[in-house]
This record gives C-alpha cells, structure tokens and sequence, in this order.
C-alpha cells in the first residue's frame, strides 16, 4: 500500500481507534487483534505520528523514524508557554 494514501485517508478519529487498539489489544467491539493486525496498525500509529501528528507524548516517532524522548525540560518548557487561563484553579472552600 502506497504510504501517502494510508495517512491521507486516515482521519484523527481512525487514528485513535487504531492507537486504542494497539494499546489495549482489542478492537472497539471488544475482539481481539490478531498479531499480524497489531503489527500493522502499530506501523500505522508510528507513521501517523511521524508524519502528521505532532505529539506531546513523552516519547514518539519523529519524521526520519526514530524514536524521540523529551527531556524534563522540554516538558516544562510547553507548559510554561501555555496560557495560564487553561488551568482551572480553585480555593481549598470551592472544592
């Protein structure tokens, strides 16, 4: 299968349905992955996150196809530049 048309059919909701199977071992129906479709929908998760999805995971697949760690630092960093109106804060009385 050409690579470029799998990852331009694949829409964000497949996507999660595919990555949800490959972490839980079943499909949405609650059956099983065979292990050849594992290995393929893990190839289909890895691509999508290389090519089209920028994470924000810990670890993840970059364009090149290696695999990328992000530091503690880099993860403080995407937080220290996120708007502080995103997080809900509430008085120890409000809880």
């Amino acid at each position: 299968m050409n690579i470029e048309a799998l990852l331009s059919a694949m829409t964000p909701q497949v996507f999660e349905r595919i990555q949800e199977a490959v972490e839980t071992g079943k499909w949405g129906d609650g059956s099983r992955l065979t292990e050849q479709q594992r290995e393929s929908c893990m190839q289909a998760v890895m691509l999508y996150q290389a090519k089209i999805a920028r994470s924000s995971e810990h670890m993840t697949i970059n364009e090149n196809g290696e695999i990328v760690h992000k530091s503690k630092q880099d993860f403080k960093r995407e937080l220290s530049s996120s708007p502080t109106d995103a997080i809900a804060r509430f008085k120890h009385n409000d809880i």
